[in-house]
């Protein structure tokens, strides 16, 4: 059972380079470094209706959700999403 599947309607490509860029600037990241933006749809009850994922390939890969599709994310959120866990 597929709990995810892609949304119907593309995120906008210049919404991806703006969370690609304050993911960098966020976690001081070289360029080199990829990271992949990934908009997905829920359909399990209980569960956001879009999340976006963040992923960073880093050895090991780092990920981070926000619920909420890519066009309306923050950079506070990006910044929220990416703090370290409180001790």
């Amino acid at each position: 059972m597929n709990l995810f599947k892609q949304p119907r309607t593309a995120a906008n490509p210049d919404h991806i380079q703006r969370l690609k860029g304050w993911a960098y600037e966020v976690l001081k990241l070289e360029t080199a470094v990829p990271i992949s933006i990934s908009q997905l749809q829920c359909h399990e009850p209980g569960c956001p209706p879009v999340e976006t994922v963040i992923a960073v390939m880093t050895q090991p890969v780092q990920t981070f959700k926000i619920h909420a599709p890519v066009g309306e994310i923050s950079r506070d959120q990006v910044i929220q999403a990416m703090a370290p866990p409180s001790p």
